[in-house]
């Protein structure tokens, strides 16, 4: 594992919410508004951006833990922007706050904890988990 960042480290990531971000399920559209599933995918994707820099050719890494508290929506259409922040690294474990807004407006904040593994390691668990 490379040691590339501190604590209190930032990443930005940004996207336009798209009609494949909306609430809905099979029983249809809930609200035309950025689902807190769609959320938590793109969270894990900005806090995902450390680990990448992080891990070595052998390694991966998996997420441990996501707590989202969603605070306001955000419209198909408009962009929101998730600033992932370094909180801990403590061996293999890198754990990040994030903040999610459009414009000034905060639409949800939490944290996402990711472990970096050997592959291998995460093929010997899977794989001890089939029937």
């Amino acid at each position: 594992m490379i040691e590339a960042f501190k604590i209190g480290d930032k990443k930005i990531f940004s996207r336009t919410v798209m009609s494949e971000d909306i609430a809905s399920f099979e029983s249809g559209m809930v609200h035309p508004v950025y689902a807190t599933f769609a959320l938590g995918r793109d969270v894990e994707w900005a806090c995902r951006l450390f680990v990448l820099e992080m891990k070595e050719e052998h390694e991966e890494g998996i997420g441990t833990f996501l707590n989202i508290q969603h605070i306001s929506p955000a419209l198909l259409g408009q962009e929101v922007s998730i600033e992932a922040t370094v909180e801990e690294l403590k061996g293999n474990k890198v754990n990040c706050s994030f903040e999610v807004k459009v414009g000034e407006r905060l639409v949800a904040k939490g944290t996402q904890g990711q472990a970096i593994l050997a592959k291998e390691k995460i093929n010997q668990l899977f794989g001890s988990l089939k029937d």
